[in-house]
């Protein structure tokens, strides 16, 4: 999540700190304003996370590290009162999900102190566009989604927690929670998935432990579809489609497709500027962004992990429990 930027943009946000485990690190995030004082575990006496969080002028954070070290993260600022909102995804599987949001509740005055989960798909335009114009196409008869790369190297692959991942499913869940929201904002609430069978597959050695999903999925009302995820095939490209009674309504790319027409609606670069201005504004109303509630990223999550757990048994169907909000 590239934020510095998409903060000092936002009339609801003031950049006032900067931390990571190194200083190293922090200065590479450091923003244009002198003002931004630099926090890390190598920065000695004052300068540890627990310092920034113990400032009285700083009332919210956004946390963006590895999967596995962030709920502890997530915890320690909402214990100091600091409003949060963390990376996707929400936690490195259900359980610990669920397990954080129980915390959430059980610790934390949640009509104070608010928690949301960045999912930067959620703010794409040419996403919101084309789950608008599903209800008016009518029923939903079915659904596919296709993200298919070949993941060479690049600054998302080249840290060492997504190349030797401990987290399951590796790239596969990293990223994958990103093309179900995708996929879950153009069904929309009125199509809530129920059910899934998928076969997984590691291609490439390099990208442990499994770069591919291919799966079956059932919506509440019967509608079936299809999930095609991978990062190490030699197939190319990526696209969003909802088949609906009077025609298909499809993304790829800035491309939507409604029927016969064919619209161009450009991104705000990768939704995370209008993502963390949401945030503000949210913030500033006292309350949390919907499309940023953890319940949001449960869902997605859920459905990566019932993926992955079909596919370990070899494609046995997968209830969900959390996809119906």
């Amino acid at each position: 999540m590239s934020i510095g930027p998409a903060v000092e943009a936002s009339k609801h946000l003031t950049a006032k700190a900067i931390y990571s485990r190194s200083l190293k690190s922090a200065q590479t995030l450091s923003t244009n304003s002198s003002d931004v004082a630099l926090y890390s575990d190598d920065s000695g006496p004052g300068k540890s996370y627990a310092d920034l969080l113990a400032r009285n002028d700083v009332h919210a954070v956004i946390v963006a590290l590895p999967i596995l070290v962030q709920p502890e993260f997530i915890k320690q600022a909402l214990l100091a009162g600091k409003h949060v909102l963390s990376e996707k995804p929400i936690a490195e599987n259900l359980a610990d999900a669920k397990a954080l949001i129980d915390w959430y509740h059980a610790n934390i005055n949640t009509k104070t102190v608010f928690w949301g989960v960045a999912e930067n798909f959620r703010y794409l335009n040419s996403f919101d566009y084309a789950a608008e114009q599903v209800p008016k196409m009518g029923r939903v008869l079915g659904f596919r989604l296709r993200m298919q790369t070949l993941l060479t190297g690049g600054k998302y692959y080249e840290t060492e927690w997504r190349k030797v991942p401990s987290h399951q499913g590796g790239f596969l869940l990293d990223g994958g929670v990103h093309f179900t929201a995708g996929l879950r904002l153009l069904l929309g609430k009125a199509n809530p998935l129920v059910e899934l069978s998928a076969q997984t597959a590691q291609l490439r050695d390099y990208l442990p432990p499994l770069d591919t999903i291919d799966a079956a999925l059932v919506t509440k009302h019967g509608a079936p579809g299809t999930v095609s995820i991978s990062f190490g095939t030699t197939f190319k490209g990526s696209e969003w489609s909802v088949a609906c009674e009077k025609g298909v309504v499809s993304v790829s790319g800035s491309t939507v497709k409604v029927g016969d027409e064919e619209k161009t609606v450009e991104d705000e670069r990768s939704g995370v500027p209008p993502e963390v201005r949401k945030w503000g504004e949210a913030l500033s109303q006292g309350k949390v962004n919907e499309r940023q509630s953890p319940q949001e990223a449960l869902a997605d999550l859920e459905l990566i992990e019932a993926m992955l757990r079909s596919g370990e048994s070899g494609g046995h169907k997968v209830v969900l429990k959390y996809q119906d909000l």
